[in-house]
């Protein structure tokens, strides 16, 4: 996933991919070890410190070079964990980066045993100072003071370091596009997609939409995709030419992006029985200017 590695020496300087820890997949049930800093519930001085870090502002990864030096808290998923002497170091990720948090037995004996405990992508809240360090992902690491588990698999994260087969994966697509190759891929595709939205309103064009449901085919009978539509037969888009071309009537410049489907063997990489497609349609636009625009 989007996952920094630490450089530099030092004890945070690796930081290894899931599933390389001993223990990985020991079940932790929230209730199964209190993980309150500062004193339990119900002893003195605890009231305090949930009072304390009941205000603490919850953030983003990506936003803790803004604040250094303040207690935050990063809600996340454990990416990783390692142990150093009496030093244990919990890497959280939230969708926009890595944290390392640095747990000590000082600061808190219980949350320094549940780091321990934690299984690979347990859901979790995260309380600690930020501090500076270039050796850290992102160059920010976290001083824990607590940590506080919001979820607990039951069985042990299936993808490891090994390699797994494209069937394999696809049958945990859900959690494949958590690791580190896949994030990427799919933050380029946010961006390809917002590219073409940009390139046709810098041109005039208008955004429409093309029903995914049709009742006649566009490209070729030969490649549809029939299915019952209370008792009348309907078919999967293969196009939104047909829509494109009447809207176009009315707003001049015209496209769409959106899913299209068509029933041929996906033998080759050539072959997809379904794909995005960005379309267009122009108003009275002759050679030259189907050229010029194709050319941009």
């Amino acid at each position: 996933m989007d996952r920094a590695q630490g450089r530099g020496g030092g004890d945070r300087d690796h930081y290894p991919e899931p599933g390389s820890q001993t223990g990985k997949g020991h079940s932790v049930s929230p209730q199964g070890g209190t993980h309150h800093s500062s004193g339990r519930r119900g002893t003195p001085g605890a009231a305090g410190v949930e009072a304390r870090l009941s205000g603490v502002r919850a953030v983003y990864v990506e936003e803790l070079a803004r604040h250094e030096g303040e207690e935050v808290l990063i809600q996340g998923w454990l990416f990783n964990k390692r142990s150093s002497g009496k030093v244990r170091f919990v890497i959280v990720r939230d969708g926009t980066g890595l944290v390392q948090g640095v747990v000590t037995p000082d600061a808190d004996p219980d949350t320094f045993e549940l780091a321990e405990r934690l299984p690979q992508e347990s859901s979790l809240k995260m309380w600690g100072t930020v501090r500076a360090d270039p050796r850290a992902p992102g160059g920010y690491e976290l001083s824990v003071s607590r940590i506080e588990p919001v979820h607990i698999p039951k069985d042990p994260f299936p993808i490891g370091l090994k390699e797994h087969g494209v069937g394999f994966l696809m049958d945990r697509r859900h959690l494949w596009i958590r690791m580190r190759r896949q994030v990427p891929l799919l933050r380029i595709r946010d961006s390809v997609l917002w590219a073409i939205r940009d390139f046709f309103r810098k041109r005039g064009f208008v955004a429409t939409e093309a029903p995914i449901l049709v009742g006649t085919a566009v490209e070729g009978t030969t490649t549809l995709f029939p299915l019952d539509y209370f008792d009348r037969t309907a078919y999967l888009s293969q196009s939104g030419q047909l829509y494109l071309e009447a809207t176009c009537m009315a707003l001049g410049k015209v496209y769409w992006i959106g899913p299209v489907f068509r029933a041929e063997k996906s033998k080759t990489r050539r072959h997809l029985t379904e794909f995005w497609m960005a379309e267009a349609e122009v108003a009275f636009l002759e050679h030259d200017g189907n050229l010029k625009l194709q050319e941009d």
